[in-house]
Formats: C-alpha cells, sequence, structure tokens
C-alpha cells in the first residue's frame, strides 16, 4: 500500500506502537504529539480512561517566557514543557510513566521533552 502522506504513515506507526505500550494506574502512559508550532503532552491512565496531568506549549506558565513566533516549535520549548509535566505528574501522585512517542522518531523536540521530564524526577 503507498504511503499517503506523513502523518498518515505516523499514524499507523503510532497503532503499532500502541499495541504494545499501555498506561496503567501505577505506570500511566506519557503520550505526546508534535505539530509545526506546539507540542502537547498528557499522562493518561487507560485502566480508567483519565488524564490526569496535562501540559503544552500553548500553557499560560510557558507562553510568558516565550517571545517570537516559532516560540512554541522549539527544542527549547520542549524542555520547558517536559519539567512541567514532570512538575504536573507529581502533584497527580505519579512518578513512574511509560513514554508513549506517539509514532514521532525518538530525535529532536520529542527527546528534549523525554529528556527534560527525566531530569525532573519523571520515571521511564
Amino acid at each position: 500500500m503507498p504511503q499517503l502522506n506523513k502523518n498518515a504513515a505516523r499514524q499507523r506507526r503510532h497503532i503499532r506502537v500502541r499495541k504494545r505500550v499501555h498506561g496503567t494506574t501505577e505506570r500511566p502512559r506519557l503520550n505526546v504529539y508534535r505539530s509545526a508550532n506546539h507540542i502537547y503532552v498528557q499522562v493518561i491512565d487507560d485502566f480508567k480512561g483519565h488524564t490526569l496531568a496535562s501540559a503544552s506549549t500553548l500553557d499560560p506558565t510557558i507562553r510568558e517566557g516565550a517571545t517570537g513566533r516559532s516560540a512554541g516549535g522549539n527544542v527549547a520549548a520542549a524542555k520547558s514543557v517536559g519539567a512541567l509535566i514532570a512538575e504536573r505528574a507529581k502533584e497527580a501522585g505519579v512518578s513512574k510513566v511509560v513514554f508513549d512517542r506517539g509514532g514521532y522518531l525518538y530525535h529532536g523536540r520529542v527527546q528534549a521533552l523525554a529528556d527534560a521530564a527525566r531530569e525532573n524526577g519523571l520515571d521511564f
């Protein structure tokens, strides 16, 4: 089957990954969505179907320090989102997660977000 576009290929990879990656109450899933201008992350308990914590570059605490149009779509913004999600996950009582890269390559913004979350106390 021919590849239709990049996003369709990413969604197929994500489905493949999700066959093995499940968030439980003890280890929720840290899900990443990356757009051209922003990055979004959620801590999800798949067993209950609840989002325990979330953060994105649209969050007011991150947008305050940002300057310029590309303030949400760069590695520095991804690092700040990673730190924020780690803080919010700890507030929700979560210290261990399972990382779901969302079909994206573990590189660039996705890697920066994951590294920042690890540095700020999330275990995965």
